[in-house]
């Protein structure tokens, strides 16, 4: 039987084969994985589509397309001796394994060395070797902080001899191929311009703080800043909806919806899975799919419609440290929300000097459809209700909400 590469979205014509998980000579049973396949926008996995002996034929790194024989099965072949027919698993444990798969923590390293999902996906990006840092947090859990302060020895860290000069090429990827193209067109395609301001972020610290246990409790995630960006971007993209819109042609397509999409740095590059219909969804429930995304995007499992549609983006750069960026336009859409770095700076209130954890936010945007009025204002209501968490129920203040003002 020839095993062929699936048709996987109308625009992907090949593939690369990253890594063979059998071997020529292997018996397989039916729909175990037999390899990881990487297209320009996912990677995905090969399964054998009956039980039988595997014949490769296709190399790891080639370029395969979609509808090339990848290896062969020959079903005919007996079963090994000793090799039992696996037993059906029961539906029922099915959902709850699938929820403690999108309750684990978030790591691209050892089962025996833990971390915390940000420190995890800066080891995956810096390729550090977390066995060369010593974890500040519970049971010796490697936190961000950590990881940043073995950076700072990168002859120790990063592996690598001192006063090396040793140069290596590796083959860009077609995820890497993909993004490099589509910033490149955004650059080239849009009028993109910046606008800047910043949030006094200390309601939003207290309710995290005194809330933060009842929450996990309850709801089996973390309280993070996420679902506070999310919720206030969905209600002032209802109230500016030429910023969760984009041009097609001589057109204009504007949402009744938004769908925003999460920038996420995965092991193989950045990808930009989508929560649907985000307006719809309470704090519990942005962050429960944020923490999904998040695993399948650094276990490499996320699928071609789980990051395709979105409306609208949100950028965390404050995880690595940054303290203000320009983020670029994910085309087609037409504007993009930066996060940073929490950082307590002295602040004038009320004509006195006090210390406030500020940070800045960045919201890049397509000025042929978005006037600066609208950017602007934009990102003045996303820091008021920032600033006031109690503008999330209503999207306004709860006064104004009651007098219908």
């Amino acid at each position: 039987m020839d095993i062929k590469v699936p048709t996987i979205g109308e625009s992907i014509s090949e593939v690369t084969l990253i890594k063979w998980t059998k071997q020529t000579g292997d018996y397989v049973e039916r729909d175990e994985v037999l390899c990881e396949l990487e297209s320009e926008k996912a990677t995905f996995e090969l399964n054998a589509e009956e039980a039988g002996v595997l014949k490769t034929i296709a190399k790891e790194g080639d370029t395969l397309n979609i509808g090339d024989v990848a290896c062969q099965i020959d079903t005919s072949a007996a079963r090994p001796a000793g090799k039992a027919q696996p037993a059906p698993q029961p539906q029922a444990a099915a959902p709850q394994a699938q929820q403690q798969a999108q309750q684990a923590p978030v790591t691209s390293i050892p089962n025996d060395i833990k971390a915390t999902p940000v420190a995890a996906a800066v080891i995956a990006d810096k390729k550090v070797d977390p066995a060369t840092i010593k974890g500040s947090g519970a049971q010796g859990k490697i936190m961000k902080d950590d990881v940043f302060a073995a950076l700072q020895n990168p002859g120790v860290a990063i592996g690598h001899e001192l006063f090396s000069r040793n140069d290596r090429r590796e083959k860009m990827s077609n995820l890497r191929k993909v993004v490099s193209r589509r910033l490149v067109e955004a650059k080239n395609t849009t009028a993109m311009l910046t606008t800047f301001n910043e949030v006094d972020m200390t309601n939003v610290m207290a309710i995290r703080s005194k809330y933060k246990e009842t929450f996990k409790t309850q709801h089996g995630v973390n309280l993070g800043f996420m679902s506070f960006f999310t919720k206030a971007c969905c209600f002032a993209l209802q109230e500016f909806p030429a910023v969760n819109a984009y041009i097609d042609g001589e057109e204009i397509v504007y949402h009744d919806y938004c769908d925003v999409s999460i920038a996420v740095s995965a092991p193989k590059g950045l990808v930009v899975p989508v929560i649907r219909n985000a307006e719809s969804l309470g704090m519990a429930d942005i962050e429960k799919k944020v923490l999904e995304l998040a695993t399948k995007a650094r276990d490499n499992k996320l699928s071609m419609e789980e990051m395709t549609g979105g409306t609208f983006t949100i950028t965390n750069g404050g995880v690595f440290g940054s303290l203000m960026s320009t983020p670029i336009i994910n085309i087609p859409q037409s504007a993009i929300l930066g996060m940073h770095k929490i950082q307590e700076r002295p602040m004038a209130v009320n004509g006195q000097v006090v210390i406030r954890p500020m940070m800045y936010v960045a919201l890049s945007y397509d000025h042929r459809i978005i006037d600066g009025r609208e950017s602007v204002s934009f990102l003045v209501r996303v820091k008021e209700m920032l600033e006031n968490p109690e503008q999330l129920l209503f999207g306004k203040d709860p006064l104004k909400a009651l007098l219908k003002l």
